[in-house]
Order: structure tokens, then sequence, then C-alpha cells
């Protein structure tokens, strides 16, 4: 078992911490409100897909968003950074070469992939030119589990016209990037790309969100990582509530299920597990299906998916988007946010009461009626222990709760898991409950949740244990962590 743990401390914002936690005892939560719009004074006004890291490595999350990037001076302002060499669209971050730096994918047009050189600036390298033609998602996954980052771009269409294909590219050790596959036999209009190892057997899957009433995808990921891609969706439960048939742009026929935007893996019931909430957007008629919650069954169940949107508590709006899955309230378990793009229509907050129940607190926590908006992420920008909110072109600081926390920073060694550690799950035992996360880069519509990972831990005051599956199914236990801090983890092979 691993013990060795370096721990980031930033002492004052610790110290201001502990001492609001005695302030907040006296304060009753209902009363509280938890978020505050910080974007004026932090100097933040970036609209578009956001996108969390820290591209300098200086303990500070970053954020790229409305083709700008956004450096974080120690929490206390967002200054743009200009002649960097970043793109200018839409990204996901990651550590293509793992040198210790995350790049910059752009997903967007022909793509682009830019180097983070570590020095505060960006090189473009070389890469094959999309085909997906206007992508509005994609992610960085290890497909083969050699420790290097490869890609999966969502293609989207020109209404009536055409439907451009997914792609999926491969790593060749850092060096390039050569196009493994693209969908052929009829394309899909991909909107959002996410993805997890769902079948818990050390290779990643991803599931695609589709659009124009059409099923989505989940790609299990087989023939022990080789990149042989199976769509298993509508057998695990996963594709949608299937009805008529109908035809499309492309020559393609489906049953009608969803309009949806974006999707997010997490385990929202703390079962170990990690489950799926698909935003659907939803026209009136009942035979468009509406947003789902899917708990995964896990091995007992073959890692079906069961519905349990039913009782769950999720209002209906017509124009629901991209969601995004975070504990805000530091209470164990992950909560919803949720955009909308029609006017009349607004994005909400929904706290996680256990039991696949959610109750709307948009207004209980002063998040106020934002305008239409496909921007949706979450990031502890202030090291203060609870998770912040990018959306609709501002940034709402969480003024926290009096729970204890945990944020963790995995660190592959770049020859067995890559340095970003995308696709690490971590658990933390609190009594009968699992919570466990994962390290994703690129969730919901296009947007990217921070590599670190955060848990609530309510009232646990006491050190923790962690769990950690590395990709490949590797174990590493890390014993008597410290709660209220920030954890750095780096991997270490599984003793034979």
């Amino acid at each position: 078992m691993s013990t060795a743990v370096t721990s980031f401390r930033f002492l004052r914002l610790l110290t201001h911490g502990a001492t609001a936690a005695l302030m907040l005892a006296c304060v009753p939560v209902a009363a509280w409100g938890q978020f505050r719009d910080a974007s004026e004074e932090l100097g933040f006004s970036g609209g578009g897909k956001a996108a969390f890291a820290d591209y300098n490595a200086d303990g500070w999350i970053d954020v790229y968003a409305g083709g700008k990037l956004f450096r974080n001076e120690g929490g206390q302002k967002f200054v743009v950074v200009n002649d960097a060499g970043v793109p200018g669209g839409e990204v996901i971050w990651g550590d293509y070469d793992n040198d210790g730096h995350p790049d910059l994918f752009q997903f967007t047009g022909a793509g682009s992939l830019h180097r983070n050189k570590g020095d505060g600036t960006f090189e473009q390298k070389e890469f094959p030119a999309l085909p997906t033609v206007n992508s509005r998602g994609a992610v960085w996954i290890d497909i083969n589990n050699d420790s290097y980052l490869d890609l999966y771009v969502g293609g989207y269409e020109i209404w009536q016209q055409a439907v451009h294909p997914d792609a999926i590219y491969i790593s060749e050790k850092g060096e390039k990037f050569t196009k493994h596959w693209q969908s052929a036999d009829g394309n899909y209009s991909a909107r959002g790309v996410t993805a997890a190892d769902y079948n818990e057997d050390g290779y990643v899957d991803v599931y695609v969100s589709n659009y124009r009433l059409q099923p989505n995808h989940l790609w299990k990921n087989g023939a022990q990582g080789k990149g042989a891609f199976t769509n298993v969706a509508m057998e695990v439960g996963a594709a949608g509530k299937p009805s008529q048939v109908i035809p499309y742009t492309g020559g393609i026929t489906y049953p009608v299920c969803g309009h949806t935007i974006g999707s997010c893996f997490g385990d929202l019931d703390n079962d170990g597990h990690l489950d799926i909430f698909v935003g659907n957007f939803a026209h009136a008629a009942a035979y468009q299906n509406r947003p789902q919650f899917l708990r995964n069954l896990g091995p007992e169940g073959e890692y079906k998916f069961e519905d349990k949107s039913e009782g769950a508590g999720l209002g209906y709006q017509e124009s629901y988007a991209s969601p995004a899955l975070g504990d805000y309230d530091n209470d164990g378990d992950l909560d919803l946010y949720f955009t909308t793009v029609y006017g009349g229509n607004f994005p909400v907050l929904y706290r996680n009461e256990g039991n696949w129940k959610f109750t709307n607190v948009t207004a209980e926590e002063k998040i106020p009626n934002l305008s239409p908006t496909y921007q949706a992420a979450w990031a502890d920008i202030d090291n203060d222990g609870d998770l912040d909110l990018c959306t609709a072109g501002k940034l709402f600081v969480n003024e926290g709760r009096p729970h204890h926390w945990i944020e963790v920073t995995l660190v592959g060694d770049g020859e067995q898991v890559t340095r970003t550690a995308v696709g690490a799950r971590v658990s933390i035992r609190l009594g009968e409950q699992l919570v466990t996360r994962q390290v994703e880069a690129g969730t919901g519509e296009g947007n990217q949740n921070a590599l670190r990972l955060h848990f609530g831990l309510g009232s646990q005051e006491g050190p923790v244990d962690l769990e950690i599956v590395w990709p490949g199914k590797s174990v590493q236990r890390v014993e008597g962590l410290a709660v209220n801090r920030l954890h750095r983890i780096e991997y270490e092979a599984a003793s034979p």
C-alpha cells in the first residue's frame, strides 16, 4: 500500500476556509446561497465552451473559453494570455506527449494540435485534417493503454444536406497521430462525446450523444484495446427509448429516440459504478425522449443500464442542452447543472438528494436566470475546496458550506499510464457509500471539467483512504490522506 503522498497546502486559503467553516456552522443552509457571480472582479468574460486545466503547473486551474486562454492569478483574477499560440476555436486539454504539460486539441473545423512548450506558449504540430467538418465535441482517451492519449472526434451535420463522420486518431508514441477509423455505413449527427470504462474491464469506452431523434452510441472497446469498437448502446439500455423508425439525411433509418446534445458519466448513487446522465433537448411531443438518468447495474447486472428518470424530479424544459456533474455542496454525491438554449428556458442546478432524487436549487443557491448557453464546466478555481462553475460566459464562485473535502491530482508515469491519468478512477469509502470519481478529458457538449478530482466528504473529519484503479486495472491504495487538502499522487506499479 502506498503512503508517500505529496500534498499542496495553500495555508492562507485553508486557514480562511477553516474560519469560514466556523462561521457557516451558525448559518441556516437554506439561507446561505452558494454561488456568487465573480466574473467582473475576476476579469473573466469567455463564452463558447469551457475547458479547465492547470496549463502552467502553478497549482491554480486555468480556463480556455470563447477562443481565449485565461491564466489564473492565484485565484484572485484571470488574465487573457495573448500571443501564446492558442488556436482560437473550441478545445480539450490532454498531455499527448507525456512531458508533464497539458496540450490543446482544437476539434472544430479542420482540427489542430497545439503542444504546450512549458514556457507559457504553444506550438502548432502537424495533425491530419478532420473529416468531421463541424464537430461539436471530442474526447482524449488512451484506447490501447500504451500511456499515450488518443482522440475520438464527433462529426455533426449540415441540416438536410450532409451528415459528417466520427473519427478516431491513434497516437504513435506522442510523435504523430494517424486516423484509425471513421464511421462509414451511414453517419449520425454527433453532438457531445464523453468516455469512461463503464464495464470495468480496464479499457476505456466512448459514449456519443446523437441529435435528430437518433439513438445514442455506446462504443465498447474490445479486442484488448486494439481499437475494435462495437456499438452496444441498444443491448445495454443506453441508446434511448426507441419508437417508430424514420429516415434521415445520408440514407440512414433509425428508431426515434431523442435530440441528445450532451451527456455525462458519473457515479450518481455512490455504488462505485459509473452511471450516465443523458441530456436530451425535447420538443413537446411525447415520443421525443426526455433527459435520462441511467444507473449502471455493475457486474451483477452485466453492466447494463436501468432508467431511473421517472420520479427523479427533473422538471421539463424544451431546450435542455449541455450537462455537467459535480458535488457543489460537498455532501459526497454528484449534483447536476444543466443548460438551456431557447429564450424563456433557463439553466438549472439540481441537488442530488440520494436515492435518485434531485431538487431544483437554482434560485436557492443564487444562480440567476442565465442566457442561452452550451457552456457548463466545474473546477475549484480558488483552491478553497469547493467547485466553482463556468457557464453562460460567467464564473460563479462557490461560497462553500461547512463540509469537509479532499482534492486529488493523479500523475501517470508516462510509460504505463498517461501523465494526465485520463481514465483513472478513484474511490473513497464513506460508511455505506463508495464515492467514486474519474479523470476525464471532455464532457457534455464540448466542455471539460478540471482534471483534478474533487470529493465532498460531508462530516468526515478524519483522514481517508483512496483506492485508485488506473487504466488497465492496476490498483493502488493510498492511506491516511488528510482532509481539506489538495494532494498529488503519482502512479506506482502494482506489486507482482
